[in-house]
């Protein structure tokens, strides 16, 4: 079977890849190492005009013969008192050139024969490990070849991970791993993903790798206590993970196999979305999924007890304001004299009774604003353009976040985002404005963070964020940006796993990149990805990331030195309403959550339907 580079899961070749030969087959996605596999034919031999190191060597290539980037290749030579020494590599760029020629013009001699040259092409190999490690350079006039089954695991240290996750096929159609232990917390934690949006299929290779991690059996018995928490804030298309796709074909079910792992939708499942504005009986606000959704919500006494409200603060330049030290004030105040009432979440505050995030705001705007009060809700010695400021945005979040603070719906056991119930659990951002966006992704890490400081290490959980950017960004500080630090720095100990992806690495905040021990890099734009932080690239790799179709990645892990092609298989989830096909439970009656069945609404959003514009497609 052939797999192309991109878009190539329905098993035609793509340009310059070969058939996958037996002896691929003989490196097992898991397991002890592979049995010994026959040597390949020669395809060149290290070349004499270019210098040779350790690190770099150049191979001239036999007539008949060709290597392609990412090609793996070993060469032997014997080192007096050790024996024979195996220098293995990454084909990193290829050349081809007349040999003869001295001039432009020459080319059309040499095409009519009149002048007589050869044509010659160069591969140049970036050396991935020494065996034993022995750094002494090639010789040159030593044959070259292609690594297939154990010298390929050995030259990608794949025969040294003991718990291996494959992520994809590589250009010679053979799995590419990356090692568990980097991804745990065991020698390092978090996985950085970058890319153009709706080219790069950030998503897509995230929610593989989760699946992966999940299904390939690494995990043994660990994977029971093991959580994935999703935050989608494109569309709708996150709300199908537990549905197979339609469009799956046996040639793509043929690269699950390939890779060691079953072709279907994520067998445990869970979803939250906001309720619908306006309705009063916590119906979920999604259009496309209505049973299966459980609506989220907090009231204004956990609004009070849990000290929300810098969250509502969240832009990134806001601590840098002399008005937080009200935010902080008041919140202390709002924890003391906060006092529940009714059985729906309500809260009374020096006698008033607050229902809505609205009474909440105008009950705090006007204690602030109260000579007699504000030396006790702003603090003292406060002005009244730090109080204003204060106010002004305050006053802002009512629209965005009136939706999700209320104590005007029937309370639920089930309303509370929570990993507790299913191994995989995706919260729908989508239909909220990027300030609520940004309030709940703070809020429900922070509670994930207490949750598993209080439950100690155990089990893992995998964190996936996109536009990691806009939450930690490079510059400023704010509640929701020391909350992504901390997983980063402190989570590999807790078990807290980052799963970051965001078009831009340039502008996340640094620690959180260089805390991440897997980066992935799919199409780039060329100004980006001339960065310092891809540097990890070779020169050849950068180039060719501006180029990359969807589905083509390229992956860097400690363990190997240079990173790998990766093409990863079309999701066996649906990733869509159409690719899930028609099942009653999709267009059956909401329920609110934890609640008795609600009628669909009589007329259903005609727009419902219509893809996000700015989401990600599906690489195929």
């Amino acid at each position: 079977m052939t797999v192309t580079e991109a878009g190539g899961r329905n098993g035609a070749p793509s340009n310059g890849t070969r058939q996958a030969t037996p002896d691929d087959a003989a490196l097992a996605p898991a397991g002890p190492a592979a049995a010994p596999t026959a040597v390949t034919p020669p395809v060149g031999r290290v070349m004499g005009t270019e210098e040779a190191t350790p690190l770099l060597f150049h191979v001239a290539l036999n007539e008949g013969s060709y290597l392609q980037l990412d090609d793996v290749v070993v060469t032997i030579r014997t080192v007096p008192g050790v024996g024979p020494v195996m220098t293995a590599g990454v084909v990193t760029q290829v050349e081809a050139r007349h040999e003869g020629a001295s001039f432009d013009s020459d080319v059309f001699l040499i095409a009519e024969g009149v002048l007589p040259a050869q044509v010659q092409e160069i591969a140049e190999v970036t050396t991935t490990r020494l065996e034993p490690e022995i750094y002494v350079p090639p010789r040159p006039g030593e044959l070259v070849r292609r690594a297939t089954g154990d010298e390929r695991a050995t030259a990608l240290y794949f025969d040294q991970m003991d718990r291996r996750i494959p992520v994809g096929l590589g250009r010679d159609g053979s799995p590419i791993y990356v090692n568990l232990e980097f991804l745990d917390g065991t020698r390092g934690a978090h996985v950085s993903i970058s890319g153009i949006s709706g080219v790069a299929t950030k998503t897509s290779f995230a929610l593989f790798l989760l699946y992966s991690v999940f299904r390939c059996g690494v995990l043994g018995r660990a994977a029971v206590n093991a959580k994935a928490l999703v935050f989608s804030v494109k569309g709708e298309d996150l709300l199908f993970l537990d549905r197979p796709n339609i469009r799956l074909t046996d040639e793509v079910r043929a690269v699950y196999d390939r890779l060691g792992l079953p072709a279907e939708p994520f067998a445990s499942a869970g979803f939250f979305a906001p309720p619908l504005p306006g309705d009063t009986t916590g119906r979920p606000h999604v259009a496309a999924r209505t049973s299966g959704v459980s609506a989220f919500w907090w009231t204004p006494l956990e609004f009070c007890r849990e000290e929300l409200l810098p969250y509502v603060f969240a832009d990134s330049e806001d601590d840098r304001q002399q008005y937080t030290m009200v935010v902080h004030q008041v919140t202390n105040r709002l924890r003391l004299d906060a006092v529940p009432f009714g059985a729906d979440g309500g809260v009374k505050v020096e006698g008033q009774v607050l229902r809505t995030y609205e009474e909440l705001v105008d009950f705090v705007i006007d204690r602030v604003n109260d000579e007699g009060a504000r030396a006790k809700w702003a603090g003292p010695a406060t002005g009244a353009g730090t109080v204003n400021a204060f106010v002004r945005r305050l006053r802002s979040s009512l629209r965005a976040l009136r939706t999700v603070i209320r104590a005007d719906l029937p309370d639920a056991a089930g309303r509370r985002v929570s990993t507790a119930g299913h191994q995989v659990t995706v919260v729908d951002l989508h239909n909220l404005p990027e300030r609520a966006q940004r309030f709940v992704v703070g809020v429900v890490l922070a509670a994930e963070m207490r949750r598993k400081e209080d439950a100690g290490p155990g089990g893992l959980l995998f964190t996936m964020l996109d536009e990691l950017n806009k939450y930690a960004p490079r510059d400023g500080t704010s509640p929701i940006k020391e909350v992504l630090l901390d997983i980063a720095e402190r989570g590999r100990s807790l078990g807290i796993i980052l799963v970051g992806a965001q078009q831009t690495a340039s502008e996340v905040e640094r620690r959180i990149i260089a805390n991440s021990a897997i980066r992935i890099v799919g199409r780039l734009d060329p100004a980006e990805a001339a960065r310092p932080e891809y540097g990890f690239l070779p020169p050849s790799q950068r180039a060719r990331a501006t180029l990359a179709k969807p589905g083509s990645m390229f992956v860097t892990q400690p363990e190997i030195p240079v990173p790998l092609a990766v093409t990863f298989p079309f999701p066996a989830w649906a990733t869509r309403p159409s690719e899930a096909g028609d099942d009653d439970a999709l267009t059956a009656p909401a329920t609110a959550a934890g609640g008795p069945a609600v009628p669909a609404p009589s007329r259903p959003d005609p727009f419902g339907q219509l893809p996000d514009p700015d989401d990600d497609p599906p690489p195929f």
